[in-house]
């Protein structure tokens, strides 16, 4: 008999093979394929019909393994189609490095199966009643915002709900946006659950991962707490998907095959029959849009735990309060940062740089130190003593030739965290200090620094937009934000939205423990207005307006973006085709084709870059009809087509 045998690969269809073996829908397989024997899935129809005889190979096992589901395989279907991706490399996303997982003995999954003693959380009155509104419909397919305030307990709400979820023998699956966020968040769900939750993201080991695919398909581990990949696991019975901290743009796959796994996870959920809960102070645009028009439900948590009030903010105008030279903080500010410490407050001191300085540049023939593969200046780490690309991960040492004769003359320009670091310890000599970014978070010894903070062993704290992820530092009363002009620069259209989301999760780092709390803007600017607005306790009201002007700009979420990017190691080749491309598109597409332009980071990893940018209406079809014009436009092998559907970033 003969089956359809999807591969993971980059075919968009899958393959017929013959097998004497009775085979469903689903099942997993190993087949020959060239000179490789790799694994594939039954799929659920054959689409590959050239009618050309050739010798149809046999399927050599199958394996035992639970059947992917049919909701899973109409999901990956779908996922492909939506972000114009070949079906084979979607099923590449659900396989472990290619393979599937077959069952282990039952003690590799007891580290997942003991219960130890839980604490007992009580939810206030308003936790309560935000619970029964989540359980209205828990039995299918419903998006629902869990709107809160920063520290206002909206993990506990839904740790709540997940309870009911598992009560019945269902799964749980919960995104979050960084691998950083995992260990704290671990020991939260340890602490109310009893038991450990199976981790999966980047950093996990190989055979963790693999314990923990075959045990999702088993139905043995109940609850995973993952980063974007873990949305294509295999589920047997899946009741529930939680995305937290919806509006993060993390969640937004950017290389590779790219996809938003916040709308691929909503997605799933609807294949899937189940609900799925978006949570966040601030929500993404699309989903405050999607809720206005109901397409969702919503409930509100506006009231801190145990009555904690929000910190208050005070602008510093750097032009009454003149910074000293080679200083990044006013004297006013070092005043306001005392009178904290004297309360026995943590600061911190906000800057969204990561490195000591942006620029390194020589005072004597003026030339900067850029990367030769990316076409952006390289990045001064001084605690590495290096300078790196930001972008494809290059490094160089400081020594360069002058081009007037000698060694180069460095002048530092600009200020990241190790320098701003620097500068606070210059001037609280006596008080501990810690750099909190992805260059010192991301090492083995994260959790114990977590550890200090929380235990307010760290007096002051340098941090970059990571600090403003979902973190619980009771202690920390004071937010110093050095930067505000620069952030609010930028032709980003999402850049009014971005500001919203990081000043509200950033504020709410402050105060949460129940004293009073301040957050300090430093500015040069009349930025008054629009501090007050991204401040505002209600971030609908900037939401609303922000809608507004979308609507009258036709700009997302009332229009679909389509962006792609041509990439070549040749320059005018590059240019040509970029032309002819749109000239093709424009013939045969309806919508409007802009560009093409430069990127504006030109030169990624040594390969120039040219967008165009499909504007069309709110629909699918356009997917569709793009799939079918790029399938007929052959593109030179020198030059690489990325699609982007629902860009979230123009670089």
């Amino acid at each position: 008999m003969k089956y359809p045998v999807l591969l993971p690969n980059i075919f968009n269809y899958p393959f017929t093979y013959k097998s004497n073996l009775n085979l469903k829908i689903g099942e997993y397989v190993k087949v020959s394929f060239g000179k490789s024997q790799i694994t594939g899935v039954i799929w659920d129809n054959f689409e590959k019909n050239d009618n050309k005889s050739f010798k149809i190979k046999e399927i050599d096992k199958r394996l035992k393994i639970k059947p992917l589901k049919k909701e899973t395989i109409k999901f990956l279907n779908w996922f492909s189609e939506y972000n114009l991706v070949p079906k084979g490399m979607s099923l590449k996303l659900h396989l472990l490095s290619g393979e599937a997982i077959e069952n282990f003995d039952d003690k590799e999954y007891n580290i997942f199966l003991k219960r130890n003693s839980s604490k007992e959380f009580k939810l206030s009155k308003d936790q309560n009643r935000i619970l029964n509104e989540l359980k209205i419909k828990d039995n299918k397919f419903r998006v629902h915002l869990l709107q809160g305030t920063t520290g206002s307990g909206k993990t506990i709400v839904y740790f709540k709900h997940i309870f009911d979820i598992l009560e019945k023998n269902k799964q749980a699956l919960i995104l979050l946006p960084e691998i950083g966020l995992t260990a704290e968040f671990e020991k939260k769900f340890k602490e109310f659950f009893g038991f450990n939750p199976s981790v999966w993201h980047s950093g996990i080991s190989l055979k963790r991962k693999k314990v923990i695919w075959s045990g999702l398909s088993s139905g043995k581990i109940k609850v995973v707490i993952g980063a974007r990949s873990s949305l294509f696991l295999p589920f047997k019975n899946i009741g529930l998907i939680i995305v937290d901290e919806e509006h993060d743009q993390s969640f937004k796959q950017d290389e590779g095959v790219i996809y938003n796994a916040r709308d691929m996870a909503i997605s799933r959920a609807k294949f899937e029959n189940i609900p799925i809960n978006l949570v966040t102070a601030v929500p993404s645009i699309e989903t405050f849009s999607n809720l206005k028009k109901s397409k969702y439900s919503g409930s509100r948590l506006l009231k801190r735990y145990k009555e904690a009030n929000l910190p208050s903010y005070e602008i510093i105008d750097l032009n009454l309060h003149k910074l000293n030279k080679n200083s990044w903080i006013s004297n006013k500010t070092i005043e306001k940062v005392k009178e904290h410490l004297i309360k026995k407050d943590q600061i911190l001191f906000f800057i969204n740089r990561r490195g000591f300085a942006p620029f390194a540049l020589c005072k004597n023939c003026l030339n900067v130190y850029s990367c030769p593969h990316c076409s952006i200046n390289l990045v001064f780490h001084k605690n590495k003593k290096k300078l790196l690309c930001h972008y494809c991960g290059f490094k160089s040492d400081l020594n360069r030739d002058c081009k007037k004769g000698n060694e180069c003359d460095l002048v530092f320009s600009g200020s990241g965290v190790e320098r701003v670091a620097e500068e606070v310890k210059l001037l609280f000599p006596d008080k501990k200090i810690s750099i909190f970014s992805s260059d010192t978070m991301s090492k083995k010894s994260s959790v114990e620094k977590l550890n200090q903070i929380v235990s307010g062993e760290i007096d002051i704290l340098v941090g970059t937009q990571l600090i403003s992820k979902g973190f619980h530092f009771p202690k920390l009363n004071c937010i110093v934000v050095l930067d505000i002009d620069l952030t609010l620069n930028g032709h980003d259209l999402r850049v009014a939205e971005k500001n919203l989301q990081l000043y509200h999760q950033l504020s709410g780092r402050a105060g949460r423990a129940g004293k009073p709390a301040k957050v300090y803007f430093q500015t040069f600017g009349k930025n008054q207005k629009i501090i007050s607005q991204i401040t505002d306790p209600d971030p609908f009201i900037f939401l609303d307006n922000e809608l507004k002007l979308r609507e009258n700009y036709n700009l997302p979420p009332f229009q679909r973006f389509v962006s792609l990017i041509l990439t070549s190691t040749k320059e005018l080749k590059l240019e040509q085709e970029s032309n002819n491309l749109k000239n093709y598109l424009v013939n045969n597409l309806d919508d409007r084709v802009l560009g093409p332009v430069n990127a504006p980071i030109y030169k990624v990893r040594g390969r120039y870059r040219n967008r165009l940018l499909i504007r069309s209406n709110k629909n699918r079809k356009i997917q569709r009809k793009l799939s079918q014009i790029l399938n007929n436009y052959k593109l030179p092998k020198e030059i690489k087509l990325t699609v982007d559907v629902d860009p979230i970033s123009f670089n």
